[in-house]
């Protein structure tokens, strides 16, 4: 059995549990958190310098970091489930866009979120407003790039990346009417079936959102 180390909250565990979901291989899931410290302890000394989670088991091989966890999924376990296409240049591409979804929109929302949680009364402005700037012009691109997309096909290394990091950064600085595909693509991301299964999960731990969380999610 694999086991996957994360928590339900977390949206770099959500990007490997939704690649696990869409391509049905079962795992065992082993929450990280005060309730469990044997978890917390075996990141300490498997997980890489930072201790820090997704982390998969799969016998003696012990990986982090979500993308990498998703292409030994496709590599030893599920490598017709099209999470990385079998053509290497639309492969490139999909490496690529799983990048833009973890760099530019994943990390300027959680600068955000590290400003709240550092000083939840008085986060630094000026951050923070840098940090919405540069979600606003990733939004911009993503738009472009959506139309030529197909936003129905199947769940893909892409998408892996998208659902968890979109969710939450609408949370941080909600997608404007500007954007009607993007607006549109992150509501479709979120009523597929194996990102919906991670969105009630992480359900219950809303109230650790330092900004808040919105009900209409």
């Amino acid at each position: 059995m694999l086991a996957l180390y994360g928590h339900p909250f977390s949206s770099y565990t959500w990007k490997a549990q939704i690649a696990f979901h869409a391509a049905e291989v079962d795992y065992e899931f082993r929450e990280v958190g005060p309730e469990h410290p044997e978890n917390g302890e075996f990141l300490v000394t498997h997980a890489g310098p930072w201790g820090k989670f997704p982390v998969l088991v799969d016998g003696e091989e012990v990986l982090f970091e979500a993308t990498v966890i998703i292409e030994h999924l496709t590599l030893r376990h599920a490598p017709g489930a099209g999470l990385i296409p079998s053509d290497p240049q639309v492969a490139l591409r999909t490496r690529m866009l799983d990048r833009v979804f973890d760099n530019y929109v994943m990390t300027p929302m959680q600068e955000v979120v590290n400003e709240h949680l550092r000083n939840a009364e008085a986060p630094d402005v000026e951050r923070c407003a840098e940090a919405r700037g540069r979600l606003e012009r990733s939004y911009a691109w993503i738009e472009t790039w959506l139309r030529s997309w197909d936003r129905s096909g199947p769940t893909t290394l892409v998408e892996c990346a998208a659902a968890p990091s979109l969710f939450y950064a609408q949370w941080v600085h909600p997608i404007g009417e500007a954007f009607p595909l993007l607006r549109a693509w992150r509501a479709q991301l979120n009523a597929r079936p194996e990102v919906a299964r991670c969105i009630e999960a992480a359900r219950p731990f809303r109230g650790f959102f330092p900004l808040g969380a919105p009900q209409e999610d």
